[in-house]
């Protein structure tokens, strides 16, 4: 009686412990943990940036639902659509059966978040907001779908890219940026975003590092902080008209300079892979101001 007793607690304890090893788990960017019973299956997607990520991490064919504005990589466009920034269509999520719903913290409804949290899905909350945050979640999301070996290949392209800009422009002479997100009203970007983060990356200082996300600035502190170069980034793939304005203020550095820029926000907003065209775009940008003759 001892030695069955004493034998199915042994069988009991490798059951649980390969039941164990088949779980994947990761930390969110809210420090929860999230535990998988295998690799993800069926996935949804509430952020853009987030799909984009999903895909490079090798799990795009796991993708189910996505949200608005999810148009890359070209086979995104055909996935179904599951909400937008500010509505989720609880139905249609819940229909999916997901064992997976990556969810953005500050770009999704957090009362619809934390319904599907109750409703007892597996939800990975992002947060990303500076360059190396985005490594990291490409990690994560090949550990929760099990596609590591595509993931690691990804993120350890976009590391060595970053340190290939870094060594090149860490010593140059630091130049004033105003970058403009929108006009009206006006918009910038503060100190603790990704936009800042390529701004110094490239060598460059972003003239409003030391407000908060997304600040509403004026003409007046503009021409007060005089920047060397302006870069705008608009609605879509063309130069905003509205970048020229500046023109009026001859004055401005960014002006005498004829230094104003645009990059497509796609490449440089959205926390994915893409940032890395961006930022070789604004590096570009700004060491022409750097190296062109003083006016």
């Amino acid at each position: 009686m001892h030695y069955w007793r004493a034998s199915l607690l042994i069988l009991s304890t490798i059951l649980c412990a390969a039941t164990s090893a088949q779980s994947i788990t990761v930390v969110d960017d809210e420090q929860r943990t999230v535990t998988l019973d295998g690799p993800a299956q069926r996935i949804i997607s509430l952020a853009p940036s987030l799909t984009e990520l999903l895909f490079v991490a090798g799990a795009g064919n796991r993708i189910k639902g996505v949200s608005e504005y999810s148009d890359h990589p070209p086979q995104a466009q055909g996935l179904p659509v599951v909400g937008r920034y500010d509505l989720l269509d609880m139905e249609a999520i819940v229909g999916y059966n997901p064992d997976l719903i990556v969810a953005w913290r500050s770009g999704n409804p957090q009362a619809a978040v934390q319904r599907l949290i109750d409703l007892g899905f597996n939800v990975y909350i992002a947060e990303p907001r500076t360059l190396l945050s985005i490594p990291d979640q490409i990690e994560k999301f090949a550990t929760l779908a099990g596609t590591q070996e595509t993931g690691q290949a990804a993120s350890q392209y976009f590391r060595e890219q970053l340190q290939m800009l870094r060594s090149r422009y860490e010593n140059s002479a630091k130049v004033p940026v105003f970058y403009q997100v929108w006009n009206e009203p006006l918009i910038s970007v503060g100190g603790d975003e990704l936009i800042n983060d390529v701004i110094e990356l490239c060598g460059g200082r972003n003239i409003f590092d030391d407000l908060g996300l997304a600040p509403k600035v004026s003409v007046e502190s503009v021409l007060q902080r005089d920047p060397a170069l302006i870069i705008a980034s608009g609605m879509d793939i063309a130069r905003p008209e509205w970048l020229d304005e500046w023109r009026r203020w001859p004055q401005l550095r960014a002006v005498a300079n004829d230094a104003l820029f645009f990059i497509p926000p796609d490449l440089i907003q959205r926390h994915s892979l893409r940032v890395i065209s961006g930022a070789l775009q604004m590096c570009s940008q700004i060491e022409s101001v750097r190296s062109a003759p003083p006016q």
